[in-house]
């Protein structure tokens, strides 16, 4: 998983995706493998775009792994095959962008035959696109023998001991903008999880289903029916899904400075909750801190203004305080774990986001659907 962040100037600004890989590739030459890379990086659409260039992955890997890495203008072709097949053990290749063809999304038969004629193994270590049904991840296993990476195997291992056997008390934290985004785990996890805790602007929608007037906050009206018969759902399997009690508001999105808590039913007309207020923080951290495994998708609020990021921190150094066996997923989750400082005291933290969501779903992820070897 090379899609790595990179600035203006095409400088990559954060090299952890590329670390991860390191001990797959380690293994690999050290038991004599030529490896052939392969990755993506940004959306361009099926077309060759500068922009989306693979090159300063192969510039900052060869530093990393203190060797040459080679770099192929192509990943199918007469370059890509040339440069294959002049690979000697211990040599490193890495591909251009795979989604400078639009066969790769579509996965391809006749694109993944291609990919698949280059190797003799295929290896996929990138657990952040497992969830992509293209040629790279899924269509390619159908004609190489195929095994995970150590990191697939790591966020394997990390997701799987939250959600096969959890350790009860069990407490999920969901957060994100939209229920529609993220109805399908808080279902899968309702009779599973003792405490969900909702929180973002999902929890907007919850909250107007059960006949609160949230003003200018977001909501979903299509998605009031689901609401209601989620809450239902939990309320007959025993489950506890926590909902805001308070909430951070503003006068609107861009306004921070204007930012102060209301009860939920209290909300100035015209005003948005764009966060979780202190109420809701203690009775969460209560949760967080009695639990004994914890799962976590999502922001509490609107994460990118500072105003709007104190519940999300706040849970964010919960978690990292508890003895709980801790998972987190999703960017801003992540981020504001990293923000806390305590990212060395979460037990995995996962590299997937849409991956990491939809295991939690409970789905079979296409790109695990093909190894052979999913556990060991």
């Amino acid at each position: 998983d090379y899609n790595v962040p990179m600035n203006d100037k095409g400088e990559i600004t954060d090299f952890i995706r590329i670390e991860a890989s390191l001990p797959t590739l380690h293994y690999l030459l050290d038991q004599g493998a030529a490896v052939i890379l392969m990755a993506h990086l940004g959306r361009p659409k099926g077309k060759v775009n500068p922009k989306f260039t693979l090159k300063p992955v192969a510039e900052a890997l060869s530093q990393l792994i203190h060797r040459p890495v080679q770099f192929c203008p192509d990943c199918v072709g007469k370059d890509a095959q040339d440069a294959a097949a002049q690979l000697r053990n211990g040599d490193i290749l890495l591909l251009e962008n795979l989604r400078f063809h639009p066969e790769e999304e579509k996965n391809d038969v006749h694109f993944a035959k291609k990919l698949a004629a280059l190797g003799d193994i295929f290896v996929n270590d990138a657990f952040g696109t497992a969830h992509r049904a293209h040629c790279s991840t899924a269509g390619i296993g159908t004609y190489l023998p195929s095994v995970s990476g150590y990191l697939m195997k790591k966020e394997l291992a990390g997701l799987g001991a939250a959600l096969s056997k959890p350790e009860k008390p069990f407490v999920a934290i969901i957060g994100g903008a939209k229920i529609s985004d993220k109805i399908g785990v808080v279902s899968y996890l309702i009779g599973k999880a003792d405490t969900i805790i909702i929180g973002g602007g999902m929890a907007n929608t919850f909250l107007a289903a059960q006949g609160y007037d949230m003003k200018a906050s977001l909501v979903e009206p299509e998605s009031l029916d689901v609401a209601k018969e989620t809450l239902a759902q939990a309320k007959e399997a025993g489950t506890d899904l926590l909902l805001p009690v308070d909430v951070t508001i503003a006068a609107a999105f861009d306004a921070p400075e204007t930012a102060k808590t209301a009860d939920i039913d209290a909300i100035d007309d015209g005003w948005m909750a764009l966060d979780i207020g202190p109420k809701t923080i203690a009775l969460a951290e209560e949760k967080i801190k009695n639990a004994k495994t914890v799962i976590w998708n999502g922001p509490m609020g609107v994460f990118e203004q500072d105003a709007f990021a104190v519940g999300t921190n706040a849970l964010a150094k919960a978690v990292a305080l508890s003895d709980a066996y801790s998972v987190v997923g999703g960017g801003d989750s992540v981020a504001a774990v990293k923000k806390s400082g305590m990212a060395d005291k979460i037990s995995h933290i996962s590299t997937g986001g849409g991956a990491s969501l939809e295991f939690m779903e409970g789905r079979l992820l296409p790109g695990l659907a093909v190894l052979e070897e999913r556990e060991d």
